[in-house]
């Protein structure tokens, strides 16, 4: 009797050990116990998608160039645009200078060729977010995180491999924050030191005027190729670029 009693009481212990086992697995997938509910886990798949593929980079803003000397960078914002991007693609190679462009995010998925035709010539990549809203800085940090990552991918998606090393905020609205999450995704906060507000002249040689006065103000310099017509833009450049040489500079890209 006490043989069977032993071989029945095991028996039972297995059963209750099974019944408990399975308690507790249901109790874990149920968000219990500590375990990660089904939204929790969401949340982390997200995070782990979005996690830093590459070494984080300086958060302060730069503005210094790479290059040794007397060097400027010269940066394009808010494209790619099929009809001006192109224009300036053609005038940068005329002259032989590589520039930054800093892409809108759903302009990049819109036009991956133009992003591509952008890498191929030698030219380095800038997230400029997904909305363009130059209240930024006012906006909730989930807010911020949405429109430089997102933009991030979509930009990089579009390029087919290559990596985007620069942020640069709508507007200059940095935030700390920002600064800090886009330097832990890879991307170097980007500034500026001349704005040629070729967004805004009325003509060639006011952008030239512009430019010319604020050139020694510091080496990154500002024009756009998206937004609306930049034949003035185009033009500005193809008159720019030579006399900049003229004055003794040379190009480079913004520190990393």
């Amino acid at each position: 009797m006490a043989r069977r009693f032993g071989i029945e009481g095991g028996i039972i212990g297995v059963v209750a050990a099974a019944v408990v086992s399975l308690g507790i697995v249901g109790a874990v997938a149920s968000g219990q116990l500590g375990g990660p509910s089904k939204a929790e886990a969401d949340t982390l798949g997200r995070q782990a998608a979005r996690a830093p593929k590459i070494a984080p980079v300086d958060p302060s803003i730069v503005h210094a160039s790479d290059r040794p000397g007397r060097s400027l960078n010269i940066t394009i914002d808010d494209g790619p645009d099929p009809v001006w991007t192109p224009k300036v693609l053609e005038v940068l190679k005329k002259h032989d200078v590589k520039a930054v462009f800093c892409m809108i995010g759903p302009q990049a998925r819109a036009h991956p060729e133009l992003v591509k035709q952008v890498v191929a010539a030698g030219h380095k990549l800038c997230d400029h977010t997904v909305s363009h809203n130059t209240g930024m800085d006012h906006q909730p940090e989930s807010y911020q995180s949405q429109q430089i990552l997102d933009a991030q991918k979509m930009i990089e998606d579009a390029a087919g491999g290559a990596k985007v090393e620069y942020y640069r905020a709508p507007g200059g609205a940095f935030t700390p924050y920002s600064r800090k999450l886009a330097a832990a995704h890879g991307m170097r906060p980007l500034g500026w030191n001349v704005d040629s507000k070729d967004f805004e002249s009325g003509s060639v040689e006011a952008i030239e005027a512009t430019v010319r006065g604020e050139i020694g103000n510091g080496p990154t310099v500002l024009f756009h190729d998206g937004g609306g017509n930049r034949a003035l833009t185009v033009a500005s450049l193809d008159r720019l670029l030579p006399w900049m040489k003229q004055q003794g500079y040379g190009f480079g890209f913004p520190k990393r």
